[in-house]
């Protein structure tokens, strides 16, 4: 793993949400998304060289939903940057960790993602990432 590459935060409003970290950043929001794969909307904001990523469900009862329906609104995951996803995959499956898809899969912003079980981390979400090329 190479950085933190983003903070997932699960929001139940995104256009709400959008206008509160701008002011609380004092930064705009760069980027708006829809991962269909995921039914989310997300938006995104730079801090230094760490993303902060706001996700919201784009129909009810999506994940993100049932996030927020058992935690509430908040920190969602933890995303790092990997060179190579399919190694880091590997390294951590020989290591015991739960992988969430046997395959990377394409995610937010022009991004290669796997998850790892929570399970397995302490309670929290983990995203690895890596650019497509």
């Amino acid at each position: 793993m190479t950085k933190l590459e983003h903070i997932g935060i699960a929001v139940k409003d995104i256009h709400q949400s959008i206008t509160l970290f701008e002011s609380l950043l004092n930064s705009p929001c760069y980027k708006t998304e829809t991962v269909e794969s995921e039914q989310v909307t997300t938006a995104f904001f730079q801090q230094g060289e760490t993303k902060i990523e706001l996700l919201a469900n784009i129909e009810p009862g999506g994940v993100i939903e049932k996030f927020i329906e058992k935690k509430g609104e908040g920190i969602h995951h933890l995303a790092f940057a990997v060179t190579d996803i399919r190694a880091e995959m590997k390294r951590l499956q020989d290591q015991g960790f739960i992988l969430l898809q046997a395959e990377p899969k394409k995610g937010a912003d022009n991004k290669w993602v796997c998850f790892l079980h929570p399970k397995s981390t302490n309670g929290v979400l983990i995203e690895l990432c890596q650019d497509i090329d």
